[in-house]
């Protein structure tokens, strides 16, 4: 068999390998997402995977991008009192220090990435996995409408006003674009955007040093200006008033904190050793976040930020920065500011990349739970899981259509779902080293940094709905609890179909049967073959072999099965998770072979390892019936007694594509019912697969009968 199976991988019919003639031909298709790439090149994951510079750029790029809107909310929050900004400078680097340490401790302990839905899951239950889950998806959507929201304020504040009309209109296409990028690949979409990213980086390092530099003679009035005001402050609305005011500030800059997490989610595209490069990763975004946001926060205090229509204040900051600059009598300044903007704009853009990046991804994980459609586990031909990545463009798509593209509307629906996850994330944590705190004598180490993280992100969420609850985060809520409600809704109706199939599998699995004590017979191609085409050794395969059995008594003369292994993003973690994938395919083909031979005839497999069930299915089918010219195809099909679109969306038509596919070719295939019957107030399911006999096994016959009438 083992021959068999190379052979067929030799003849071309893995992934990834195309005639000389199809080499050649560039489609439309494969200008715009690129060429496919094969999952079974053990050198292909080390080339999509990221290495710690350009995983910085990819999903660091998200929470640089924060430092466009949140420390400006921040101080615009704080009115007149702005001497709080001090404050609010050693707040934001506290909590981005505490954040990202104990998120940092999280890669170590999920070396596998899945960020606040893993680490949920596994140690506070599927039910808190689920709620964290949920919030990431929606916090993704708003992390590329808040971007491309806020890049296009940056681009359109130094355009003319009236040009803003077209302002949707950009945001829409910047989108789709995205879209595309991702669908190409992940560092294909990264690779493309650093000299972007490090643009940004160097344009806002001057801006900022160059600020401080340029006001360090006003730093005495500017410290007797604070010390005035707070005086002033505790003397007209007192200690407690400016307590209020500075958690009010506080809260509503909470967005600059929004893209930590985002480097646990993606570990799984991260270069070995993923912890490593993980926490290489965290360190670079942790330090360049830190810099910038408190940076920018001073500039503010310095300068006397004041809001002008039209322009943001990191617009105002920069122009008051590079006012004047000429050299050799050309306007530098101005170029200087086009250039920083523009920069900013940029970056602001490549954050939404990151929520294409970690917001399928996490799709996929909770598609893998069972908790989403199961396609969205899927990965392309070009090993993206372009499932979640179009919902989820397009899901952003409305939401700035909803919100008409204003930022500050987008940033209060924004950043609830963000510290929900935070929480939920840092008291897993906790909970797991209090539960372990006997295996671990220095537990105590370990869980300070959650506890704190815990008491700071509650406390941060707990202000948040309070105060932006009627301004927008209501529908922030409201969505999220939807989408809660709709995974439920999945999750029951694939456990209910689980529990009838596993009665299935209980019964046809480990049913007796009398071996047949000949030899096994020679293959004969030329004979009448059924092939079946099978997904496990389960009772849906020995259910259709026998079912076959039934209708062509004596008939076929040869079984093939064919198989699929599906590489989704699951297995896409290393050549380790392909294997084993490989493995267990062989594993169940062998003994769905084993029993084939027991009834008495000869049997084979084929298989092969690929993204794309179908087209992988249609090329087995078409070698086997070249080497098998009298060859019928078999498939059992999950036939639904009221077929909605619901049950259609949740399983995949598979056999009808496939059965269209090799009708076209002249191939005949027959669909074999497997009926499952949903009962009205009842949470079971029932399998019926008719009555199954064998004339000449009489224990074979009883203990395969299924009870119709049950």
């Amino acid at each position: 068999m083992a021959d068999q199976k190379e052979q067929v991988l030799r003849n071309g019919l893995g992934p990834g390998m195309m005639s000389e003639k199809e080499r050649e031909s560039l489609s439309l298709k494969e200008i715009l997402f690129g060429k496919p790439k094969d999952p079974l090149d053990p050198r292909v994951f080390h080339r999509v995977s990221l290495a710690a510079f350009l995983a910085w750029v990819g999903l660091g790029s998200d929470g640089m991008s924060s430092s466009a809107y949140g420390p400006e909310e921040a101080f615009r929050a704080l009115g007149d009192q702005h001497y709080l900004a001090v404050a609010l400078v050693l707040a934001t680097s506290l909590t981005i220090f505490v954040i990202a340490y104990a998120y940092s401790r999280i890669i170590k302990h999920f070396p596998f990435g899945g960020g606040g839905y893993i680490v949920a899951t596994k140690l506070l239950g599927s039910s808190f996995g689920l709620v964290s889950g949920s919030a990431l998806v929606v916090d993704y959507i708003l992390t590329i409408s808040v971007s491309i929201a806020a890049a296009a304020d940056a681009i359109f504040s130094f355009l003319p006003h009236d040009w803003h009309l077209w302002k949707l209109v950009v945001e829409s296409v910047v989108i789709g674009l995205f879209m595309m990028m991702n669908l190409r690949g992940v560092k294909e979409s990264v690779a493309t955007i650093a000299p972007i990213f490090l643009l940004f980086i160097a344009t806002h390092a001057f801006v900022i040093l160059g600020t401080i530099l340029l006001q360090l003679h006003a730093v005495t009035e500017v410290a007797e200006e604070m010390r005035a005001g707070f005086q002033n402050g505790v003397a007209t609305i007192g200690w407690a008033g400016l307590a209020s005011l500075f958690v009010f500030a506080y809260t509503r800059g909470a967005g600059t904190y929004t893209g930590i997490e985002a480097v646990s989610n993606g570990l799984q595209i991260m270069r070995e050793p993923t912890v490593q490069t993980g926490k290489k990763t965290m360190l670079y975004m942790a330090a360049s976040l830190g810099v910038t946001a408190c940076g920018i926060l001073l500039c503010y205090l310095l300068i006397h930020a004041v809001p002008v229509e039209g322009k943001t204040l990191n617009a105002v900051m920069i122009e008051t920065f590079a006012d004047g600059f000429t050299w050799a009598g050309l306007p530098v300044g101005h170029w200087l500011t086009i250039a920083t903007l523009a920069s900013e704009a940029a970056i602001l853009l490549i954050a939404a990349q990151t929520g294409l990046i970690d917001g399928p991804r996490v799709m996929a994980n909770m598609a893998a739970d069972s908790w989403l459609p199961h396609r969205f586990a899927h990965l392309s031909e070009r090993l993206t899981v372009q499932n979640g990545v179009m919902l989820i463009s397009a899901a952003a798509g409305l939401t700035l259509l909803y919100t008409r593209g204003e930022t500050t509307t987008l940033v209060l629906m924004y950043s609830i779902n963000v510290f929900l996850t935070f929480s939920l994330s840092e008291s897993g944590m906790a909970r797991y080293w209090i539960r372990n705190r006997r295996e671990y004598p220095d537990w105590w180490r370990h869980i300070i940094i959650h506890i704190t993280g815990l008491i700071l992100c509650l406390s941060i969420l707990s202000a948040m709905v309070v105060e932006k609850f009627t301004e927008g985060g209501w529908v922030t809520v409201v969505i999220t609890a939807g989408f809660i409600v709709l995974c439920y809704a999945v999750r029951s109706h694939y456990d209910r179909v689980r529990g009838a199939l596993k009665k299935l599998d209980d019964t046809l699995i480990n049913i007796p049967f009398r071996p047949d004590l000949r030899p096994v017979p020679t293959k004969r191609p030329d004979a009448p073959t059924a092939v079946l085409i099978a997904r496990a050794f389960d009772g849906v395969a020995i259910h259709s072999l026998l079912n076959i059995q039934r209708l062509f008594p004596n008939e076929f003369k040869n079984v093939v099965f064919v198989s699929v292994g599906v590489i989704d993003s699951g297995q896409f973690n290393g050549v380790r998770e392909i294997e084993n994938l490989r493995r267990s395919k062989e594993e169940d083909l062998k003994s769905l072979v084993e029993f084939a031979n027991c009834l008495g005839g000869y049997a084979e497999y084929r298989y092969a390892l690929g993204v794309d069930l179908l087209e992988e299915l249609e090329k087995l089918c078409k070698a086997v019936a070249r080497d098998f010219p009298r060859a019928v195809f078999f498939a059992g099909k999950l036939v639904f007694q009221r077929e909605t679109f619901f049950s259609r969306l949740l399983h995949n038509q598979t056999p009808f594509a496939l059965e269209r596919r090799l009708y076209l070719d002249g191939v005949n295939m027959m669909i074999l019912p497997i009926r499952v019957f949903s009962f009205p107030g009842n949470q079971d399911s029932q399998v019926s697969a008719g009555r199954i006999t064998r004339t000449s096994d009489s224990d074979l016959e009883r203990g395969a009968r299924i009870n119709d009438a049950r």
